[in-house]
């Protein structure tokens, strides 16, 4: 059919209730602004969830798409052994990416794994409520250059097009680790550039930005989400869209930014 859905979302653990707790309240921006997400995501009526997390199973130099036949979240190691949702894969979908990165001599390659990391997890433990029959396709991403991304993303685009499935595709990316003290990796005056120079170049449509980025802030910022956007905007590559900011906030010195490409 086409690609129906386009979001971007990030992924604390803490917003699950059985491990954020009441400490929730800290990211009530963040919770809004996917419980709104998730109305969107329902209206578009997807099949299909394609999904992009910087925390699967990756490899350094080929990217990868998880074949498992089914999925389980998975927040074991936050403690929360009781939180679990079950999905199926899309392996038509699967079989199809595939071909054509092969066709195309493309670095990619199949894994299996049954367990979703929580880059997954948390996005679609807010995103699927009212989708109990919505396949998957996680996806993860690679060390190699951004370009190339971005690649894999355009010839992520040409098999949606394809497909008789309705398509959904979020990434998920928390950006700078390093905003401030509370921040995992302490705090970088990089942490902060990082955030405004995605948020400014997604805003402008402009994907130069990010692929000329200085690769020293990049580290110096410890996102973890840079490559998990490129390969969306890959997809997003000739089609139409507004941008909208549903909300970003760093109260505990990571950048949780939530956006949706609402698609014309």
């Amino acid at each position: 059919m086409s690609l129906v859905f386009a979001a971007l979302s990030p992924h604390p653990p803490l917003l699950i209730p059985n491990i954020g707790k009441k400490n929730i309240s800290k990211l009530a921006e963040t919770k809004k602004a996917l419980e709104k997400l998730e109305e969107s995501l329902y209206v578009s009526y997807p099949d299909t969830i394609l999904i992009i997390s910087p925390h699967g199973h990756s490899f350094p130099d080929v990217f990868g798409i998880n074949a498992s036949p089914t999925f389980t979240t998975d927040f074991a190691r936050f403690g929360d052994l009781a939180t679990t949702h079950n999905f199926k894969a899309d392996l038509p979908f699967i079989s199809q990416i595939t071909a054509a990165a092969k066709r195309k001599h493309f670095p990619f390659v199949l894994h299996l794994d049954p367990g979703l990391d929580y880059g997954s997890s948390v996005p679609l433990f807010y995103l699927t409520r009212h989708l109990p029959k919505v396949k998957i396709i996680p996806v993860s991403f690679s060390q190699l250059d951004h370009k190339t991304h971005m690649d894999f993303g355009y010839l992520l685009k040409e098999e949606i097009m394809k497909t008789p499935e309705r398509v959904a595709v979020i990434a998920s990316a928390d950006l700078s680790h390093r905003l401030s003290d509370k921040g995992p990796g302490g705090f970088s005056p990089d942490g902060a550039k990082f955030d405004e120079t995605v948020i400014a170049a997604l805003k402008n449509l402009n994907s130069a930005a990010l692929l000329n980025m200085d690769p020293q802030i990049t580290v110096n910022a410890a996102a973890c989400g840079l490559r998990s956007i490129l390969i969306l905007l890959g997809i997003l590559r000739h089609i139409n869209y507004d941008l909208k900011i549903l909300s970003y906030e760093k109260p505990l010195g990571v950048g949780y930014l939530t956006a949706e490409f609402a698609l014309k």
